[in-house]
């Protein structure tokens, strides 16, 4: 695959902003009722005690994020505030042991806070700045005061949220306060994302799946694409429009979805609304997870996204997922993994929050390559059998072995994608540098040189020469979730990221999964 065609392509996420609680000294909580009341009065007071290790101390207050009772101990996540003005970097989780005593904190130390929160710097400095920074035409800027933690010093900054002509158009800019120039800078929109009365079950006849059921709803005549046992998750046609959480509701009188072509525009909804189901139970089923927020809210799902946009994007803003309808030699990008790839993103915004930048953003990327990927094994379709390439349905013609836009055995052979972790990798694009986190996980779950899985070659080298025995990757997705959901932090790179994961394999099975993660981490040159 040319590295031309590769540039073209990219799937991506919105993250979660930063929510300030506005305090001053306190260790307050958002959500701190019910069973987990005691859990956050015993991870509070372990701030408290331990504030030199996560740099806590006067001005800051807590926001409680998750909160999660194992077997093994009880862990909470914390976004903080200094002043009132959000902590940016600042989230940290806290572990306990069953009986609440502090055992150890994941997170950046906080230090050098700024004395005053008064800006020294106007509102149109920044926003030129941050205009700059971002490098297209900007239709609209918003600001805000915050605070860009560091582990050396931290400043006062102006956030500013950044729209462009096109939908997925979107960054963050922080500017410093002090010296005028970008901090960091990452998007916000990522890409590669009525009433009803009477729950039905319809035929989605897809153009990737094959014939599948579908859940709809009945009012009077009518039938609407919308699932309410996965939270009344309702897919909406955007008529080819550019702007995000546009649309109506797909709506027929006969209850069949689509005709198998794109000469339906009903097709293209069927396949959004099936793989859309799928991310929800493999989330639910797998990991108890009841929705992209655990809340049984379930997102939007858009599809016929502009004319010919070759992408699909999950946004924040709109809580919403958008599946563009590609061009030239490829379909509508409506199948099984990029809708658990988009929907992933959603579940990283919500969990670790991973930075959209950096090695971080790799990371990102990757865990959405991870768990849409998981998606096509829970839902065992003959018709898209699971398989370790992203988006080769989509091509056209259909070739997986040589049409695909990302693989993980082999990252590299997208003509961009990296195979190994080196000290300039957080520096290239996330859809690149992703290709570690896919390697690692693919070795993990398979492990090292050739073989051959539901009838497709792969050969997975390994950057240190080693041989490498997987462990299957119902555990490996397991690992990965783990260390999503209860070590990894906004700033998570690759080597804390492996180090989460040994961790997250000694927690859930033992030594010898432990031992394969640390084998894998050095297979990809991560040490």
């Amino acid at each position: 695959m040319s590295k031309s065609r590769v540039r073209a392509a990219s799937l991506a996420v919105g993250l979660t902003s930063v929510v300030g609680l506005i305090g001053a000294a306190t260790v307050s909580a958002q959500g701190s009722t019910g069973s987990n009341g005691a859990t956050i009065t015993a991870a509070k007071a372990a701030v408290s005690s331990h504030a030199a290790r996560f740099g806590f101390g006067p001005g800051q207050s807590l926001i409680v994020k998750a909160a999660y009772h194992d077997s093994y101990g009880l862990t909470v996540r914390f976004d903080r505030t200094y002043r009132g003005l959000p902590l940016v970097n600042g989230d940290f989780l806290v572990h306990l042991d069953l009986a609440g005593h502090y055992q150890y904190g994941e997170g950046k130390r906080i230090m050098g806070l700024p004395a005053s929160v008064r800006p020294t710097l106007g509102r149109s400095a920044a926003l030129t700045a941050a205009a700059k920074t971002v490098g297209y035409r900007v239709r609209a800027q918003s600001t805000k005061l915050a605070v860009f933690g560091g582990t050396r010093g931290s400043g006062l900054a102006w956030q500013v949220a950044t729209a462009g002509y096109h939908a997925d158009q979107a960054d963050v800019t922080y500017v410093s306060i002090r010296t005028g120039r970008s901090l960091a800078s990452w998007a916000t929109v990522q890409k590669d994302g009525f009433n009803p009365s009477k729950l039905n079950v319809g035929t989605g006849k897809t153009q990737y799946s094959g014939t599948v059921s579908l859940n709809d709803v009945k009012k009077r005549k009518n039938f609407t694409l919308t699932d309410k046992l996965r939270g009344t998750q309702t897919i909406y046609d955007a008529h080819n429009t550019s702007a995000q959480g546009s649309g109506t509701a797909f709506t027929d009188t006969n209850n069949v979805w689509g005709n198998g072509a794109t000469t339906s525009r009903e097709t293209a909804g069927a396949d959004a609304a099936y793989g859309l189901a799928n991310t929800w139970d493999f989330y639910l089923n797998t990991f108890g997870r009841n929705g992209i927020a655990d809340d049984g809210v379930a997102a939007r799902g858009f599809v016929h996204f502009s004319t010919g946009y070759r992408n699909a994007f999950w946004s924040d803003g709109c809580f919403c997922m958008e599946f563009g309808d590609g061009s030239g030699n490829w379909g509508p990008l409506t199948s099984l993994d990029v809708a658990g790839h988009e929907m992933s993103h959603g579940v990283t915004s919500r969990t670790a929050g991973l930075v959209y930048s950096g090695e971080s953003g790799g990371l990102n990327e990757s865990t959405s390559d991870v768990m849409g990927t998981q998606v096509e094994w829970y839902a065992n379709n003959v018709n898209d059998v699971a398989d370790y390439m992203i988006g080769e349905e989509f091509y056209i013609p259909y070739d997986p072995e040589n049409n695909f836009l990302r693989r993980m055995d082999h990252p590299s052979l997208d003509g961009g994608s990296k195979d190994c972790w080196y000290s300039g990798v957080g520096g290239v694009d996330v859809h690149y540098s992703s290709g570690v986190g896919n390697h690692l996980f693919y070795l993990l779950a398979e492990g090292s040189g050739a073989k051959t899985i539901n009838g497709l070659a792969y050969n997975s080298p390994t950057c240190d020469g080693s041989t490498i025995t997987g462990i299957g990757h119902l555990k490996a997705a397991a690992i990965w979730y783990q260390a999503l959901t209860h070590h990894w932090v906004s700033t998570t790179n690759y080597h804390t990221a492996c180090t989460g994961l040994v961790t997250s394999a000694s927690e859930l099975y033992g030594s010898a999964e432990a031992n394969a993660v640390t084998a894998a981490c050095k297979a990809v040159s991560i040490t």
